[in-house]
């Protein structure tokens, strides 16, 4: 299917609902209330994090980018402050359409504006998917890292 140009959105109080059901289908281990919550909290305190929402023709909410400014050190990159792409969501039917890189591109914008020169991300390493769309937006991997834990008693 394809779709026109997405409306891109700041997200805002009236988008908690939709907006949390979308980040439950991205991150299924958080119950729908954390997000919930999450979002309220994010919206509270705004500032450093920002949501961008992208709608269709329909006016409904097909997609969502979280982003953040992150100050402390970013792996990879070389400036601070740094904005950072905390998670993307397209609804399966309205991917392939450019939605995401329209959201990334608000995410880009956000970050320039907040004085940001780069731009990072990161994925599971397992995540070859999201490894091939960070490549298609012109994310250059800059390194792997595996953790560690160990109970001390």
């Amino acid at each position: 299917m394809k779709l026109s140009t997405p409306r891109i959105v700041m997200a805002g109080a009236s988008h908690v609902e939709r907006w949390a059901y979308m980040r439950a289908e991205l991150w299924p281990e958080v119950s729908l209330s954390e997000h919930r919550d999450d979002i309220l909290v994010q919206l509270k305190n705004g500032g450093d994090e920002v949501t961008f929402l992208a709608f269709d023709d329909e006016g409904d909410a097909i997609g969502f980018a979280e982003a953040a400014i992150r100050h402390d050190y970013v792996n990879g990159c070389d400036s601070s402050p740094v904005v950072f792409l905390e998670g993307i969501f397209i609804e399966p039917h309205a991917r392939r359409n450019g939605i995401a890189r329209a959201l990334a591109d608000a995410v880009r914008e956000w970050g320039r504006d907040h004085g940001c020169t780069e731009m990072a991300s990161d994925a599971d390493i397992t995540n070859e998917a999201s490894h091939a769309f960070h490549a298609a937006l012109g994310f250059a991997e800059t390194e792997r890292v595996v953790y560690f834990r160990k109970n001390i008693d």
